[in-house]
């Protein structure tokens, strides 16, 4: 569903940066579209207006509209999906979030890059400290579940200062962190920096970057390879303790992006594969890179963990010998089908 179409921003990646403004529907029709969706079934519901909170009195009237069913059918499992501004989150929309059952909201909040002289190159115009400071209200103090994104590939973009955004997006432990690597949509303004920075693109669809002036080709493929295990390990919700413990977030002398980056390269010599594991053969990987890094021990009961909630019919060879019947029982127990929102809900990376 959408309640306006458009966005005003101007995003040169982005293909809304074609739009001259942002538009709202009518609201009052909107909604009575909405009560019918809703009396006819509908229970999830995917807002891909490209702005949500634009307007905030028009947010606020749509999650009215969401907070009055929960208090018809409080056992109702609705669930609602936006993408919001990370910098404009008042007072009066806070005040309406917090109102919300645990599972109901997804936020999907697009921060791209923290990297200032990137941000004014793509004409991205962005917050640094309020996007923070809502983004750890949204995990803190909210119950929404906060889907995040970074972008890799944009021009004058380095290695290092993508790590940069990386670990200050990271520490801030939202629920997922997805970064994507740079396309080039047909007529997006991106184009314009294709000569200062040796912007070269894969011909075919979707067109992704594959070097620039400050990333090489052999780079551009570790980060991409590094964003397929990242989806597959952090963003599925069924690694996080061991992922935490090869992240190191605790540590500020550490870096989540680099340590990550490192697992990344040494998944990748010895599989050469960036699919079709399966669950019991990442738990062993993941046992043998942490008890390297830190020691069996932290690395064992990081997969003790993790195995409760993964998809493994079998146990991982790192526990045999070393779990005893009694903690199988339990962690058979403590299995669940639970979808990816509920198991970031606990622990969030």
């Amino acid at each position: 569903v959408e309640a306006s179409r458009g966005c005003p921003f101007k995003c040169e990646f982005c293909l809304s940066s074609l739009d001259k403004t942002a538009w709202a529907f009518d609201l009052d029709g909107f909604l009575r579209e909405m009560a019918t969706l809703h009396a006819r079934g509908a229970r999830h519901f995917k807002f891909v207006d490209r702005t949500f909170n634009l307007k905030i009195d028009a947010s606020v009237k749509i999650l009215q509209f969401f907070l009055d069913r929960f208090a018809a059918e409080p056992e109702a499992e609705l669930f609602v999906h936006f993408e919001v501004v990370p910098d404009v989150l008042p007072d009066k929309l806070k005040a309406m979030i917090a109102q919300f059952p645990a599972g109901a909201l997804q936020f999907e909040v697009g921060v791209q890059t923290f990297t200032k002289d990137v941000q004014q190159r793509i004409s991205r115009k962005q917050d640094e400290a309020k996007t923070m400071a809502n983004i750890g209200w949204l995990v803190n103090e909210s119950p929404a579940h906060l889907h995040t994104d970074l972008i890799f590939g944009l021009p004058g973009e380095t290695l290092a200062s993508f790590g940069e955004s990386f670990d200050q997006l990271v520490r801030l432990r939202p629920h997922e962190v997805q970064f994507g690597i740079l396309k080039r949509l047909r007529g997006t303004p991106i184009i314009r920096h294709t000569a200062e920075f040796a912007m070269v693109y894969d011909p075919a669809p979707p067109y992704t970057i594959l070097q620039n002036s400050t990333i090489d080709f052999a780079t551009m493929q570790r980060v991409v390879r590094m964003a397929r295990y990242w989806e597959m390990l952090a963003n599925s919700g069924r690694y996080q303790h061991s992922v935490q413990l090869l992240l190191g977030i605790d540590d500020a002398a550490s870096s989540p992006f680099h340590r990550f980056l490192s697992w990344s390269d040494w998944l990748w010599a010895k599989t050469s594969k960036t699919h079709e594991f399966s669950p019991e053969k990442l738990l062993d990987l993941l046992f043998e890179f942490n008890a390297a890094q830190a020691s069996e021990a932290s690395a064992r009961e990081a997969v003790v963990k993790d195995w409760s909630t993964s998809p493994s019919r079998r146990m991982p060879l790192c526990l045999q010998g070393h779990v005893s019947d009694r903690a199988v029982a339990q962690v058979a127990a403590a299995r669940s089908g639970a979808k990816r929102q509920a198991r970031h809900a606990a622990q969030p990376v």
